[in-house]
């Protein structure tokens, strides 16, 4: 069994330094900045978290120039940081810790930490967490410098998810909410255009109350894989429950996929039958003729469950394949489902961004090669995947005690777009260092080529991007 005790329960720290030590050679291409977001504080005045989701936001950054590397990390400043940080103590519920007397945002939801998602929309950029509006921070910086209300057009109780996406195309930022009323269970889909003008809200009825946490689009849909995992609000709200504890799974209800049009006049909405998996992040969508693609990490069961009690992770992780789906939208049945054969429990799947909602065939994903065992587990593989070759086969396994962490986050070579870098975060145990690493992206078995060694510990984070300098974008 691993402790991962040294990983999760120690003061981050925030700073701002250069990068030395560097191991390998970094390129004259790669310029830019590198942004993650996650889960960095959970223990407060003798009280620990139970959850990995429940921590605070921290986002970390290495900014990419002419001079070097520059490192960069600091807290989202939310009101439940400032809050607790006055009081000396946590005050408000987490995702998977409750606590007598904790606090909701008006009663009725989490005030979040801001832990999961990070984004640069222009000069723009955003941290995101569950069912909340994101903030603004300053992208060099990461001075937190407020909410984001999209003009006005949404409110502080406004469901809006943890994964937003970017449409390369348009520049239109993509997102969606749950309504977990009992009776009228909803999903609300917004797309925003880059003036931040809220361009089109849909509202669709929900067969139950979907606890979803991802989506994917395509040109002319947003899709959802619905599996049949629940939110019971009433408890949550009525018994003082924390998120996790009023979730249900139940498979026999069914999995089913939900394909929303993106634009008035493109159609009704509707679902096909699925199967009874569970999907927590899709890898990416895409249409071609009259039909319509989902690609996910598609698992036995949830993982959630797998996140606690901190620090004992995925005792029992249950098994995870990436999965195809085509539905023919004329016919609105499902056509097709491929699974690869590839079965240790995985998480973080990341593409190209600029191949969001087209055609693609590259995949990366963070692994766990102890899946099956018993005890604590963590992500300790990084594989390369490809549905032209339909397997999972490029793979590299950390040695014992080593770990990785956040989105692996892909890096093309403006020069020469066949070739690229992987970005992913490392943990290791036996030392207590944190760095960064960079693989080479289409053949990652090889190892890391460059390594970049950080000054302090850093909490294992969550999602990540890469956007080119102004001159490399050009």
């Amino acid at each position: 069994m691993i402790n991962l005790e040294s990983c999760f329960f120690f003061d981050a720290v925030e700073d701002s330094y250069e990068v030395t030590g560097i191991e390998g050679r970094l390129p004259d291409w790669l310029r830019g900045s590198y942004y993650v977001n996650g889960p960095a504080r959970f223990e407060r005045d003798g009280r620990r978290y139970r959850h990995w989701l429940d921590g605070d936001g921290m986002v970390c950054a290495l900014h990419f120039g002419d001079a070097g590397v520059r490192f960069v990390s600091r807290f989202v400043r939310t009101r439940k940081l400032a809050d607790e940080e006055q009081a000396g103590a946590f005050l408000y519920r987490g995702f998977g810790t409750a606590f007598d007397g904790d606090r909701l945002r008006r009663n009725v939801m989490l005030e979040s930490p801001m832990n999961i998602n990070v984004l640069l929309r222009g000069r723009e950029l955003l941290a995101f967490g569950e069912q909340s509006l994101p903030m603004r921070l300053h992208p060099e910086t990461l001075e937190t410098l407020g909410e984001v209300d999209f003009g006005g057009s949404l409110n502080e109780v406004t469901p809006f998810a943890a994964h937003a996406k970017l449409d390369p195309r348009s520049g239109n930022l993509l997102n969606f909410g749950i309504s977990y009323a009992a009776e009228r269970p909803a999903l609300h889909l917004y797309e925003i255009g880059p003036d931040e003008s809220l361009l089109r809200r849909r509202h669709v009825r929900l067969r139950m109350p979907h606890s979803n946490h991802d989506f994917g689009f395509t040109s002319g849909h947003a899709v959802f894989f619905l599996s049949p995992m629940t939110m019971d609000f009433e408890r949550f709200v009525r018994d003082r429950a924390s998120v996790m504890d009023s979730l249900t799974w139940e498979p026999e209800r069914g999995s089913s996929i939900l394909m929303i049009p993106r634009v008035a006049g493109g159609g009704e909405s509707f679902s096909v039958a699925a199967g009874h998996g569970y999907c927590l992040h899709v890898i990416n969508a895409f249409e071609t003729g009259k039909r319509l693609v989902l690609d996910i990490l598609e698992l036995e069961r949830p993982v959630y469950p797998e996140y606690q009690p901190m620090p004992h992770l995925f005792a029992s992780a249950p098994r995870c394949s990436p999965v195809r789906y085509v539905v023919d939208l004329e016919t609105r049945r499902l056509d097709q489902r491929i699974r690869l054969g590839y079965d240790l429990n995985s998480d973080f799947p990341a593409i190209d961004p600029k191949l969001l909602s087209a055609q693609y065939q590259d995949f990366w994903l963070l692994g766990i090669s102890a899946t099956g065992g018993s005890g604590t587990k963590f992500f300790d593989v990084l594989g390369h995947g490809s549905w032209a070759a339909g397997n999972v086969d490029d793979q590299y396994r950390m040695p014992t005690g080593e770990y990785l962490a956040g989105e692996p986050t892909f890096v093309e070579n403006p020069h020469q777009p066949e070739e690229g870098f992987v970005i992913v975060q490392h943990v290791n145990t036996r030392t207590g260092k944190a760095a960064f690493l960079i693989f080479d992206a289409f053949a990652v078995h090889r190892g890391p080529v460059i390594r970049l060694p950080l000054r302090h510990r850093l909490h294992p984070l969550f999602h990540a991007g890469f956007y080119p300098s102004a001159e490399q974008a050009r």
